[in-house]
């Protein structure tokens, strides 16, 4: 799941409107949903700031790409046992017109185009709405690049929530970063043979990869803990006398700094938690870190 992406027309009926084949598979997604609960508490990330989540589901959730793409799946989860509401990811523009059954299972789990009108046509009708700004780029990470934010050019998420008065509520995880450790730095030759190879096949180069491994030299995923956030909302309710345009800005601004700053403040308590270096069957007797 990414960001805002191209200003080309979208269905925006459909957002709000799914067929009957889309409706049947989000009765099951439900039922997967609801059964698995054992599994995520065995699984026992960590989570804080719930409490800032506001009880009717109107507000907007930005959070940062993680390689291992657990974030995804795990906010609307923690979203939804905590208030009840389905989260609504906008997806990239590549991801979110793909057809047949992937694309219906992106639309009944609530995921749309990431375009400005499917966004505003959201908000309209009071959903919570999850958004990466950085996008498909912040999902590669090169050597030293783990739990960076690449949000240039990228304030689209802000203009619509000054627009539409929609409270913003940065939510950082730390942990997917470590699924996979990348070998290869962006100025390595590798890096630049991949970034060449992106832009020649695929027109962008910031959407090159790194050389990457999992446990030992395997592409098998390294079991690591998750640490989740969510912040502090920030107002973006225009003040008096200020230019809107100057405002999306600042609200861009301060949610950044906000987000970095809950990525900071997890990697430092992840350093003292004693349960990170467990193996995962002793994580069902983790609760907080630093907790006996």
């Amino acid at each position: 799941m990414v960001a805002e992406s191209s200003q080309a027309t979208v269905d925006v009926s459909a957002v709000m409107n799914h067929p009957p084949r889309v409706r049947a598979i989000k009765q099951v997604l439900g039922a997967v949903a609801d059964g698995i609960q054992p599994v995520v508490d065995l699984w026992r990330p960590y989570v804080d700031g719930l409490h800032n989540l506001p009880a009717d589901g109107r507000f907007l959730l930005v959070g940062n790409h993680t390689q291992g793409g657990a974030e995804a799946f795990l906010i609307p989860y923690v979203v939804r046992r905590q208030i009840g509401v389905r989260v609504r990811p906008l997806a990239d523009r590549q991801f979110g017109q793909i057809r047949g059954l992937f694309g219906d299972l992106l639309a009944a789990f609530g995921g749309v185009v990431g375009a400005p009108e499917t966004a505003r046509e959201l908000m309209r009708h009071d959903q919570t709405i999850l958004v990466f700004p950085g996008g498909g780029r912040e999902i590669p990470k090169f050597k030293g690049e783990e739990y960076t934010l690449r949000w240039q050019g990228r304030s689209g998420f802000a203009r619509i929530a000054v627009e539409n008065g929609y409270p913003i509520i940065p939510v950082g995880l730390v942990g997917g970063d470590d699924v996979y450790r990348s070998m290869t730095s962006r100025d390595s030759t590798w890096g630049r043979f991949s970034q060449a190879l992106s832009g020649r096949f695929g027109g962008r180069q910031d959407m090159a990869m790194p050389l990457m491994r999992g446990i030992g030299p395997t592409l098998i995923p390294r079991p690591e803990r998750m640490y989740l956030r969510f912040g502090t909302p920030v107002d973006t309710t225009t003040p008096a006398g200020v230019d809107a345009t100057g405002w999306a800005e600042e609200v861009k601004r301060r949610t950044q700094t906000a987000l970095e700053q809950i990525l900071d403040d997890l990697l430092g308590l992840r350093e003292t938690d004693p349960y990170r270096s467990l193996s995962p069957l002793g994580w069902s007797r983790a609760a907080r870190p630093g907790s006996p």
